[in-house]
C-alpha cells in the first residue's frame, strides 16, 4: 500500500473568528480564511492551480459544486470540487488538495472550509435527517438526536466501567472545563471564558448524563491551507508543516443494526487511527502524538476518543483525566484551542480549523496556550453517530 507520508506539505494556512457572525455572509467568512491563508504562504492568487471546497449545510450551493468558491475568490478559469463528508467535510477537501499534489498534476492547491450555521435555523435539539431527501430516514430513527445517541455512549460507559452517576459527570465535568480553559488563551474561539467543574455539574441537563457543558455550540466560520510538494515547501517558508497521515474510515452499518456493539467505542476511529499510526510510522501514540484537536461534540465523545485513538488504555481514561494529562500543561495537551466546545462546529469548517491549531503549534506560534517542543499533531473527526458514522484522522509534523 502506498502512503502520502511527506509527499506534501502545508505552507499557509488561515482562520476566522468562529462565533455568531451575524456581521458575514458564507463569502465573507471564505475571503477571510483565504487572504489569511495567501498572505501566510506568501503566494498570490494566479498560483492556485486547483481548489477543493468543504462545506455541508450552507446555501452556498450544498450538494451542487464549488462555484462559489471560484467566484467569490476570484479564481476563475481552474478546476474546483465540492466536497462533503459530514463533520469530516473540511479534512476531506485537505485530503484531496493534498492527493492532488501528491500526483504531481498540480504544484500549489487550495483546501477551505466553510460553514454559515447561524444563517439555516440550524440549533437546539435538530432531528437526524439533514434535508429534504431525509437522507439517513432508511438506517436511523429520523426521531433520534445527537445529544441522545452520545447519552446513551455515557451511561454505556459508566455501566461497562463501574462508573458512579456522580464520577461519571465529574470525568465528563473536568474534560469540558479543560477546554474551556484553553479556549480563554484562543482569540478566535466562540466561547472564552473559564467554566469551573462545580458549574459545568450544576448545569441544565440536555440528554442525561450530558449537560449544557457537555455540549458544543452551533456557530459559524471558516478554515483554509496552501498545500504543496514536499521538495518545494522551503521555497516558502523555513517552517512547512508536513503531513504524515490522511486516514478516513466509514462505518460498515452493522454496529447499529446488531446488539453486540458495546458503545463504549467508536470502531471506526479505532481502525482509523491504527491505518494513521502505520502511515506516519507511529508506534507508540501515547508517546509519541504530541497533541491532539478530536471531535468533542460531546464530552463524552473526547473521554472514548482518548481510548481509541490508544492515548489512554481501554476502560481507564478517566485515571488520565484526573491525572491531567490532556491539560496544557500535561503530558499530552488535547483540544489545546478549545475545541469544539469552544469553538461550536460549522461543520465544513471544523476539520481545517482543527489543522489550523496543530500547523500553529508546530511552528511555536500559539503563545500562551504553545506545548512545548510540539513534534507530531494529530485532528480527529467523527461525522454521525457512534454506531455509524465517517471518521477523519490526520496526522502531521515537522
Amino acid at each position: 500500500m502506498g502512503t502520502i507520508k511527506d509527499k506534501v506539505a502545508i505552507i499557509g494556512m488561515g482562520c476566522t473568528k468562529f462565533g455568531e457572525r451575524w456581521d458575514a455572509a458564507p463569502e465573507d467568512l471564505m475571503v477571510e480564511a483565504y487572504k489569511e491563508a495567501i498572505e501566510d504562504a506568501g503566494i498570490e492568487p494566479k498560483d492556485i492551480e486547483a481548489a477543493w471546497q468543504g462545506n455541508q449545510f450552507t446555501e452556498v450551493n450544498q450538494g451542487v459544486s464549488a462555484l462559489p468558491l471560484s467566484e467569490t475568490l476570484k479564481l476563475p478559469y481552474i478546476p474546483v470540487t465540492h466536497v462533503e463528508n459530514m463533520c469530516a467535510s473540511g479534512s476531506e477537501a485537505l485530503r484531496g488538495a493534498s492527493y492532488a499534489v501528491a500526483s504531481g498534476v498540480y504544484d500549489i492547491v487550495l483546501a477551505l472550509g466553510v460553514e454559515k450555521l447561524k444563517d439555516v435555523g440550524y440549533g437546539g435539539l435538530p432531528e437526524l435527517s439533514l434535508g429534504a431527501d431525509g437522507k439517513y430516514e432508511s438506517l436511523i430513527n429520523p426521531n433520534m438526536t445527537a445529544p441522545g445517541m452520545f447519552a446513551q455512549m455515557a451511561t454505556r460507559y459508566f455501566a461497562k466501567y463501574n462508573l458512579s452517576p456522580e464520577e461519571g459527570k465529574t470525568m465528563l465535568a473536568k474534560v469540558s472545563s479543560k477546554s474551556h480553559h484553553n479556549g480563554t488563551l484562543c482569540e478566535k474561539a466562540h466561547l472564552r471564558r473559564e467554566a469551573p467543574v462545580e458549574v459545568i455539574m450544576k448545569a441544565p441537563i440536555i440528554a442525561w448524563p450530558l449537560g449544557l457543558y457537555d455540549s458544543c455550540g452551533v456557530s459559524d466560520g471558516s478554515a483554509a491551507a496552501i498545500v504543496v510538494r514536499a521538495e518545494d515547501a522551503k521555497k516558502f517558508r523555513p517552517d512547512p508543516v508536513y503531513i504524515k497521515a490522511l486516514q478516513i474510515a466509514a462505518s460498515s452499518g452493522e454496529d447499529m443494526l446488531y446488539t453486540d456493539y458495546d458503545y463504549t467505542h467508536v470502531e471506526s476511529t479505532t481502525r482509523a487511527a491504527i491505518k494513521a499510526y502505520e502511515e506516519a510510522g507511529i508506534k507508540n501514540p501515547r508517546e509519541e502524538i504530541s497533541m491532539a484537536e478530536v471531535h468533542d461534540c460531546f464530552s463524552i465523545t473526547e473521554a472514548v476518543t482518548m481510548e481509541d485513538l490508544q492515548f489512554s488504555p481501554r476502560g481507564r481514561v478517566k485515571e488520565d483525566i484526573d491525572a491531567g494529562r490532556f491539560n496544557l500543561d500535561g503530558e499530552q495537551p488535547i483540544q489545546t484551542d478549545g475545541g469544539l466546545k469552544c469553538f461550536g462546529h460549522p461543520i465544513g469548517a471544523s476539520g481545517l480549523r482543527m489543522m489550523y491549531e496543530e500547523y500553529k503549534q508546530l511552528q511555536g506560534k500559539c503563545g500562551p496556550r504553545q506545548v512545548k517542543n510540539p513534534k507530531f499533531g494529530m485532528t480527529h473527526n467523527l461525522g454521525g453517530f457512534p454506531p455509524s458514522c465517517v471518521i477523519s484522522v490526520f496526522i502531521v509534523g515537522l
